[in-house]
This record gives structure tokens, C-alpha cells and sequence, in this order.
């Protein structure tokens, strides 16, 4: 490496709380910074795909043993850590005035999480990059009160249930600050909320979901070298994007298919302006495919995508999905680029 690559890949990696410490040549650590900058190996196609791992192995030791040896065994290009520490159904929450009296979470709640985060950034951070899965408030208020009610509370009186909200993100900003600290490289932010027809108007999205979105998301934009925004249709489709653009993240993850027609990943990179991650429907030839089928849609979602591009499915896979099938597939990407 010569002195030049040294020193970009150097400050790429510099953040507002510290420094990371520059990789060890030949690690994945060293070629997904390099990727960041506009480096990309040729002939080579970054990729990554996320389950969950089920009971026993949510947070803590296990939780990292688990991670490590689907991360070693699949041979992905980073490792993302899921975020299992869920709030659990608050009955309390009747109505919207209800929100105000929702428990804030220190950080003695996320400590089992925490625990997994050290484990993993010990073992693995000098060779790759470890980013932290990070569920929106939004997201984190329908935990706690489920899906239906928390729509209809914002429905109902959005100012009310705002305090809720308020309390929820400055919980989550406590462990994202810990997870900084512990050395985790950037987090994978999920947003829901501007999906089609969620919301009667896309007023209560813009004033009272995506202002506690953006609260962590650009502490992360400031504090780490990599970070993926995700914009999730776990729940329901999108007509457009819109709402979304301008959050911060250096990829962006989400679905080409729209309520009613699909976009390309050429598309996604031009109007977020940064690099795409996906191309592969998680409950398509991805889950279902024979080795050969995988193989020939990867190799037509890569020739056609955008420069720089990670393949990855547009969502979490089925937690059924067979190791040595992701395996597979990210081989394959290893071996076909631009």
C-alpha cells in the first residue's frame, strides 16, 4: 500500500469521538473503507445478507458466538450486529396522553446488547468493519404499544404521543453513544413510516417521526466511517422515497419494488446520491432458487447495477434460510464486478 492509499484510508476512517485504528493490509476492514472511497477491487462485488438468530442467542456471549460464526461461515463483507433488546408491550398505553408516562431506558437495558458489541468488536474489529442494527423510535414506540395503536394515537393527537417519541430517542441516543464508545464502525438505521398509505396525511410523518429519526442518524453521519440507511417495507410498501432522501447514511438499503411499479438500482443511487445495497428479493430466488438459479440472478442483478454497489436482499432473510445458501450466493458475488 503506498503512502497516499495509507493516509485516505487513514482519514476515512477518523470520527468526531476518537479515531478508528487504520486497517491491517489485506482485511475486509481495509477493502470496505477502500470501497467507501472509490476504491473497488476489480473483478469483486461486496455482499452481505442478515437473519435473526432466534431464541438464545439474542444478546450477550451467545449472541456473539452466533454472529461470529455466521459472519466467518458465510464470509460476508462486514459484520452487522442485530439489535434483539426490544421493548417489551407497555398495557399502560390506552390512549395518547398515556405516552407522556412511558419509562425512560438507561443504559442498565441495553447492557446485555452492549455485551455482545464488546465481545464481537475484541474479536473481529481489527479484521472487519462491525456495524450496530438500529431500529427507528417510531419503530421502538410500535413495540411498545403495537403497530395499530400507535398509528392510532398519532392519528388522534400526534402532539401527545410526540412525548413518548421524545423520551424513546433520547434513550436510543444513549446507546448509540455507548455503542460508539465500545468501537462499533456505524450503524445500519432503519426507517419506517412514509410507506404508502401508512398515515392519512404525510404531514404526521414529516413533523412527528422523522425529526426523532434524524436525532441518531446524524450523531452516527458525525461519529462513523460507514453507516447504511435502510429503509424498511418489513410493513408495507412505498409509493416513492421521497420523504427519505435527504437522510443521512453513506449506502442506502431498500426495495426496487414500489405499490405499483419498480425502480432500478440505477435509479436508487442517482436520487439518493450515495451507493446502493440490494438487488435481491429476500423471499424470491435468494430463499427458494436452485444453487444454479442463485447464481444466474446474482450475476444479472450485479451486471446491471450501479458502480459501487454491495449486493444484499432488500430486507432481513427468512431466519430459515440456510447458511451454506448465503454462503453461496456471496461467493458468487466475490467473484463477478464491473
Amino acid at each position: 500500500m503506498n503512502r497516499r492509499t495509507f493516509l485516505h484510508l487513514s482519514a476515512a476512517a477518523a470520527v468526531t469521538r476518537g479515531s478508528f485504528a487504520a486497517p491491517a493490509p489485506g482485511t475486509k476492514r481495509e477493502r470496505m473503507l477502500g470501497w467507501l472511497a472509490g476504491q473497488a477491487t476489480p473483478n469483486y462485488t461486496p455482499a452481505a445478507f442478515f437473519l435473526h438468530f432466534g431464541e438464545g442467542y439474542k444478546n450477550g456471549p451467545a449472541a456473539a458466538k452466533r454472529h461470529l460464526e455466521y459472519f466467518r461461515q458465510t464470509d460476508m463483507d462486514f459484520l452487522k450486529i442485530q439489535f434483539e433488546q426490544l421493548y417489551t408491550h407497555q398495557e399502560f398505553l390506552q390512549k395518547p396522553a398515556d405516552w407522556s408516562k412511558l419509562k425512560f431506558a438507561g443504559l442498565d437495558f441495553y447492557e446485555p446488547l452492549l455485551q455482545t458489541v464488546r465481545e464481537l468488536v475484541k474479536a473481529e474489529k481489527k479484521n472487519s468493519l462491525i456495524l450496530m442494527t438500529l431500529y427507528s423510535p417510531f419503530m421502538c414506540a410500535g413495540h411498545c404499544a403495537t403497530s395499530p395503536v400507535l398509528l392510532r394515537h398519532l392519528e388522534e393527537n400526534p402532539e401527545a404521543v410526540k412525548k413518548g417519541l421524545e423520551i424513546l430517542t433520547e434513550s436510543q441516543l444513549l446507546f448509540v453513544r455507548a455503542c460508539i464508545k465500545e468501537g462499533i464502525d456505524g450503524f445500519y438505521a432503519s426507517t419506517q413510516g412514509s410507506e404508502a398509505k401508512r398515515f392519512s396525511s404525510p404531514a404526521i410523518f414529516n413533523k412527528y417521526i422523522k425529526p426523532y429519526d434524524l436525532v441518531s442518524m446524524k450523531e452516527v453521519a458525525s461519529a462513523c466511517p460507514f453507516n447504511i440507511l435502510h429503509v424498511c417495507d418489513y410493513v408495507a410498501p412505498y409509493a416513492n422515497y421521497d420523504a427519505v432522501y435527504d437522510y443521512p447514511g453513506h449506502v442506502i438499503n431498500c426495495n426496487v419494488k414500489l405499490t405499483d411499479h419498480s425502480i432500478t438500482g440505477q435509479e436508487i443511487t442517482k436520487l439518493f446520491k450515495r451507493p446502493f445495497m440490494g438487488g435481491m428479493d429476500r423471499h424470491g430466488i435468494i430463499a427458494t432458487g436452485t444453487p444454479a438459479q442463485v447464481e444466474a440472478e446474482i450475476r444479472r442483478v450485479v451486471k446491471s447495477a450501479p458502480r459501487p454497489f454491495i449486493l444484499g436482499a432488500d430486507c432481513t432473510v427468512e431466519a430459515n434460510t440456510g447458511w451454506d445458501r448465503l454462503k453461496h450466493a456471496i461467493s458468487v458475488a466475490h467473484q463477478v464486478g464491473a
